[in-house]
């Protein structure tokens, strides 16, 4: 404890090296998150589709919202990670609607209007928004869109046959060397982060409760040609964040070395870079092979031990670079691979405690592994009997709209609610020290 303690005191006292922002700004020092003068760990979750219940219009739900962020606050979740908005046009295949920008430069005022709706709610529960501008996958629009816009043909959609996964992502690629889409993307960013809030009269760039700028969801070279292409563009992005805004952090919101071609040096390349404050990683049992998901049971253990031996991988980069990292994206099915609150969760829930564990751990080591956000808070929403697919009108889940609905979902009568309840009790005991 007296070697906690003096940690503790030690941190404290190294305040934050980015521009000193002040009170309530999550900001980092000596590969930590700080805020207010403490170190800030967090047990957060993605919440992608909060600005779209934030809006007013057809698509809507401000009541559930409310109680969402209730619930969410309740349970000790002040770390949120939100999609800014998707790309049009809407009644694309299994893509988010409704679409931010419509055309380029052209916007849904309500969706502005919602995000600025949902900020400021996270504001009075003293809350904090890892907010995502852009997608290298489809079911936002994203790069494919981009370069739809500038020429680049139709996208071909990877869950709309014949198309495939390897057309998509070599046409996804392309967005990395694609002039004129990297630069709409800029006009983009600088329309996004030079907005006030309607709600609370604060601009973006001055408001605490956003505590980072994420380049992308999920960012690829989708080619080890196109490596050269994905650095460059991620320089030039962040770099071009941190000229407009001073106060907040910027990452990249790779899936770490499984995002960057299996290569660990890519990740810690784009990561060593001084205009991004920390590094990211994403864990998908499922999608990467460990998880056989007709032996969910049987193979748990097998993917938990993989699961750590990415994390250790990551986290000596971070060491190296010293930054924090947070992995914020993790999910597991549910045991029978069913998607309804019904069907047990006991397996996803032990793949959760190890990751906060882990989480938990570092706060006590004064660690790098600074937070997660799992994958991903549905709340009340349920999906729709016998239709596996979102469509227009049916409740937002976790699960974007070309994945099984309720696939990955914790909703909030699940026993995972009082696993993540109990664990940022514990995570935030020290705190208060």
């Amino acid at each position: 404890m007296k070697a906690f303690l003096f940690g503790f005191l030690l941190m404290v006292s190294l305040g934050s090296c980015k521009s000193s922002p002040g009170q309530d700004f999550v900001t980092v020092a000596d590969g930590t998150f700080q805020l207010n003068g403490k170190p800030y760990y967090f047990i957060g979750t993605n919440y992608w589709y909060g600005a779209i219940l934030g809006s007013q219009g057809r698509y809507g739900n401000r009541e559930r919202l409310l109680r969402e962020l209730d619930h969410l606050s309740n349970i000790g979740v002040n770390n949120l990670r939100v999609l800014v908005g998707a790309e049009g046009p809407d009644g694309e295949p299994f893509r988010v609607t409704p679409a931010l920008q419509l055309s380029p430069g052209v916007y849904n005022d309500d969706l502005l209007d919602g995000l600025d709706f949902l900020l400021a709610e996270m504001k009075k529960r003293g809350q904090h928004a890892i907010l995502f501008l852009n997608n290298s996958w489809d079911w936002t629009g994203g790069y494919s869109q981009y370069l739809n816009w500038n020429g680049y043909g139709p996208i071909p959609y990877p869950n709309v046959p014949p198309n495939t996964w390897p057309q998509f992502m070599a046409f996804s690629g392309q967005f990395n060397s694609c002039e004129p889409c990297i630069k709409m993307f800029e006009d983009h960013i600088r329309y996004i982060l030079g907005r006030t809030n309607r709600y609370t009269g604060v601009k973006y760039t001055e408001d605490p409760v956003i505590m980072t700028w994420e380049i992308a969801n999920e960012p690829r070279a989708f080619s080890d040609a196109n490596i050269p292409a994905m650095e460059a563009m991620i320089k030039r992005v962040a770099a071009l964040l941190q000229g407009l805004d001073k106060n907040h952090l910027v990452t990249t919101g790779t899936e770490g070395k499984h995002g960057c071609e299996k290569s660990i040096e890519l990740f810690e390349r784009i990561h060593a870079d001084p205009n991004i404050d920390y590094l990211v990683m994403h864990i998908w049992p499922k999608n990467w092979g460990w998880l056989d998901v007709k032996d969910i049971k049987g193979t748990l253990a097998s993917s938990i031990e993989k699961t750590n031996k990415y994390m250790d991988e990551h986290l000596a980069v971070a060491g190296r670079l010293n930054k924090p990292l947070v992995l914020e994206e993790f999910g597991l099915p549910r045991d029978l691979h069913g998607y309804t609150p019904e069907e047990s969760t006991l397996c996803r829930d032990e793949f959760y405690r190890n990751a906060f564990d882990r989480v938990t751990e570092n706060v006590a080591a004064m660690g790098h592994l600074a937070g997660c956000n799992i994958w991903a808070y549905s709340g009340e929403g349920r999906p729709v009997k016998d239709r596996i697919y979102w469509q227009p009108g049916d409740n937002y889940l976790g699960d974007p709209p070309q994945e099984e609905q309720g696939l990955n979902s914790v909703f909030d009568t699940d026993t995972t609610i009082e696993l993540i309840a109990r664990y940022n009790r514990k995570l935030n005991e020290p705190m208060k020290k």
